[in-house]
């Protein structure tokens, strides 16, 4: 349909605009505004989408390539499928983001000389929610990351193995609460 009007918007002739009766110089005139002003909005909406698009590839490449640093230096996936570790193609990966762009999981194949696999990590991005953020690359901080991998061999040598990449990260050191309510039963004896 769009290719219809594009044709038909071409082959008018600059004499077939011109009218004896002035209602229908209003009508083109009003059809011309509207034509100009739907252009304008699937433009503004088709910038929006390519936007978004390219910000998702920005947040995909800096979380696997954080991703795929820890990958590397990790001895049991470096055992399971070899080295070199590659990343796979970027159009078998998923990623999904939330809480305005801050909270990223992401799924993407990874490859080795003995085997393949799945890196599976879920990340927090850092930095400011601001305009040309879109353009500036961003500090995520990986908090859960999991390699599923394939190691092919004879029949009864196939291996699938599940190895946890941050196992070694000692938890968060314990700080106590300064901030104490008493609790309900303590207010009940109060009255």
């Amino acid at each position: 349909m769009l290719a219809r009007r594009l044709v038909s918007f071409f082959k008018r002739s600059p004499s077939s605009m011109v009218s004896s009766t002035g209602n229908s110089v209003n009508e083109e005139k009003t059809k011309s505004f509207a034509g100009k002003a739907v252009s304008f909005v699937l433009i503004t909406v088709t910038g929006g989408v390519a936007l978004s698009a390219l910000d998702d590839l920005a947040i995909y490449h800096g979380c696997s390539s954080k991703a795929m640093e820890k990958a590397s230096k990790n001895q049991a996936i470096i055992d399971a499928i070899g080295e070199p570790i590659k990343k796979g193609p970027w159009y078998n990966a998923s990623l999904a983001v939330a809480h305005k762009r801050h909270s990223v999981s992401c799924t993407f194949p990874v490859f080795g000389p003995q085997g393949s696999g799945v890196l599976q990590l879920k990340a927090v991005r850092n930095g400011d929610d601001n305009w040309y953020s879109y353009f500036l690359p961003r500090d995520c901080e990986i908090l859960i990351m999991e390699a599923l991998l394939h190691v092919p061999g004879n029949e009864e040598k196939q291996q699938t193995l599940r190895i946890s990449l941050l196992e070694n990260i000692p938890p968060p050191a314990c700080i106590a609460c300064t901030e104490c309510r008493p609790h309900q039963s303590e207010n009940q004896e109060k009255k």
